[in-house]
């Protein structure tokens, strides 16, 4: 019996070292939450679910973030006042998700000819790292992300001018509308998981996107032509943002290890975004799609239509005391730069 409660009170004594030793661990680890609208399957969600794995390595364990795809956690358009709010740590969602809020940020969605996914991805986060706008104040801003060209898809016949774009219904992202509008089409918004159906059923004639989405969304499915229109292709802006009252209360070295792996993820998502262009073209010329481009001269006329679009966003911007002329003169000369070969940026790996 002695035996016994000598035993029974050095397994107590154990159990309470041990409980000792293990208590600061797990006061000193963070577990976040993050949300995000891409489904699980997606390339741009494999790599955020990466990057959470990679956060928790650098940071020796201090930060464990739990992973939520496909808008199980946060609708997409309310991300950004979820993380505002606390509702979730981490989110990445769309800018245009919530048009007029980042007027600032909105020249990714303007027809400025986007070459491809690591040039918009790129140039979205110097354009922020430049210029500070106020509109993200509220986040901590760990990165941002853009998809290559927006092109122009169609159920039937291939649009290879102005002339046969005429009257189209055409979905597109609300930031976008006005460009749609302005090559003669009907613009009509709706969410990406809507697409699919109404292009199917022909509810709209066609929809604006990045080649990745014919095999991402399976679009490649139900449409028949592409048009590679690169003069006035677009971009959508991603992005990928923390609490600000979590972010403080992370030790500093935790903090530092997630602004490293973001810088390192940046130019990952870039490659990405080209990689998985690369497969939606594929994937819709397996389908027996066709892909037209402009030729000179209806490259010109599509440039020359849509040019009230970049008056506007200067005219908007300008109203609310912001510099989009000076975003739009620094758009531009990077674009330059990178159509010379003499594009370098801290956001594009070699």
């Amino acid at each position: 019996m002695q035996n016994a409660l000598r035993f029974c009170g050095m397994a107590v004594c154990l159990a309470l070292v041990f409980a000792a030793f293990a208590a600061p661990v797990r006061a000193g680890s963070r577990q976040l939450t993050y949300s995000s609208f891409f489904p699980p399957s997606h390339i741009q969600s494999k790599l955020a679910k990466a990057w959470c794995q990679e956060v928790e390595e650098r940071t020796q364990g201090k930060v464990k973030i739990q992973f939520y795809p496909g808008q199980s956690l946060t609708d997409a358009a309310q991300t950004f006042d979820a993380v505002v709010t606390g509702r979730t740590d981490i989110g990445m969602s769309c800018l245009l998700y919530n048009r007029g809020r980042f007027p600032l940020m909105e020249f990714i969605n303007l027809p400025f000819g986007n070459p491809d996914g690591r040039f918009a991805t790129a140039i979205i986060n110097e354009i922020y790292r430049e210029f500070q706008p106020e509109e993200l104040s509220r986040v901590k801003v760990l990165y941002f992300h853009a998809h290559g060209p927006g092109f122009l898809h169609t159920v039937d016949e291939p649009v290879r001018s102005l002339k046969d774009l005429q009257g189209k219904d055409i979905r597109c992202p609300g930031s976008v509308a006005e460009t749609v509008e302005l090559l003669g089409a009907n613009p009509v918004t709706m969410p990406m998981p809507e697409v699919y159906q109404s292009l199917k059923k022909g509810v709209v004639d066609g929809a604006v996107y990045p080649m990745e989405t014919n095999k991402g969304w399976k679009m490649g499915e139900v449409i028949q032509s592409s048009t590679a229109c690169y003069p006035v292709a677009y971009s959508v802006g991603f992005f990928v943002v923390m609490n600000k009252d979590t972010w403080r209360d992370l030790p500093p070295k935790a903090r530092k290890g997630m602004e490293e792996v973001s810088r390192e993820w940046v130019a990952k998502h870039g490659r990405a975004w080209d990689r998985s262009d690369f497969e939606g073209t594929r994937f819709t010329l397996n389908q027996g799609n066709s892909i037209v481009g402009l030729d000179q001269e209806q490259a010109e006329k599509w440039k020359k239509a849509v040019e009230p679009v970049f008056d506007n966003y200067v005219d908007m911007t300008r109203e609310k005391g912001l510099p989009g002329q000076e975003v739009l003169d620094y758009l531009r000369k990077r674009l330059r730069q990178y159509k010379k070969g003499e594009f370098q940026s801290p956001y594009i790996a070699d």
